[in-house]
């Protein structure tokens, strides 16, 4: 090893960029059809909103509503949570199919959570307006509802362009492809379709496609650690494989010594 000043200048031995994720024109579409859906339950959920604030807007704070108003009121409410949490989850499919970048962070996170913002636009107005009123009853629902409604609308695996390009050259690097496997209740995605785990008995049927694919299909995030021991174990025997020896040219005892 030398003991002179090594000065990096770049070069090969630079890190290298792994190319972005860039999401299909198909994949584009398929988020953009399931935005409309969730622009237009979110929409329905604030016409709900906006039926039972009238209804308390009618109503003197003084003189309780009848039963039968209150129940009406807590139906409305309840067809509000229902229509906010299925339009989350068509938005949190549509995330999937076109994720954000996370490198603009607030960007990031409101495209990701924007169904818990839904969910306050949704019911905090009318558990103010409830109190307001003098509706203890309706403001504890609605105000129940409203966290229930933003913690199913949250995206706890919110997905990124990184994400994806990190987890697709990962893959490319084991089997030099984008090729995975995965089953209807799998929770992992495979680079071997007759990895013990999904080649079983109980499997009826197992599906082939990228590591996208994977996510936009079934949200499947990790890579089983048994095809991936085994696609590491592959690639290290034919590195080795790819070493050809060369000849060990051995004296020969009859040969006569060179004069000098």
């Amino acid at each position: 090893m030398t003991t002179k000043k090594i000065t990096n200048v770049g070069g090969d031995d630079a890190p290298q960029q792994r190319p972005a994720f860039v999401a299909t024109a198909e994949a584009k579409a398929q988020a953009k059809q399931f935005r409309l859906y969730a622009a237009i339950l979110w929409i329905l959920a604030i016409v709900a909103e906006i039926g039972a604030m009238v209804i308390l807007f009618k109503k003197d704070p003084e003189i309780a509503l009848s039963t039968g108003m209150r129940v009406a009121l807590i139906v409305i409410l309840l067809i509000d949570l229902i229509l906010l949490i299925a339009g989350s989850s068509f938005w949190k499919k549509s995330n999937r199919f076109d994720p954000a970048s996370n490198r603009d962070a607030l960007k990031f996170m409101l495209q990701n959570q924007l169904g818990v913002v839904v969910a306050a636009i949704a019911f905090l107005p009318v558990v103010i307006l409830a109190f307001i009123k003098k509706e203890y009853l309706v403001g504890a629902i609605a105000a129940l509802f409203m966290v229930g409604g933003g913690a199913a609308s949250a995206d706890y695996h919110a997905p990124s362009q990184e994400q994806y390009s990190q987890q697709t050259s990962r893959v490319q690097d084991l089997t030099g492809g984008n090729n995975v496997y995965w089953t209807k209740s799998g929770t992992k995605y495979h680079i071997y379709q007759d990895c013990p785990h999904i080649n079983t008995s109980r499997t009826d049927e197992i599906f082939s496609g990228t590591v996208a694919k994977a996510r936009e299909l079934k949200n499947i995030t990790e890579l089983c650690k048994t095809c991936e021991a085994r696609a590491e174990k592959e690639k290290a025997l034919k590195g080795g494989a790819g070493v050809q020896s060369q000849p060990i040219a051995l004296p020969d005892a009859n040969a006569k010594p060179e004069k000098k």
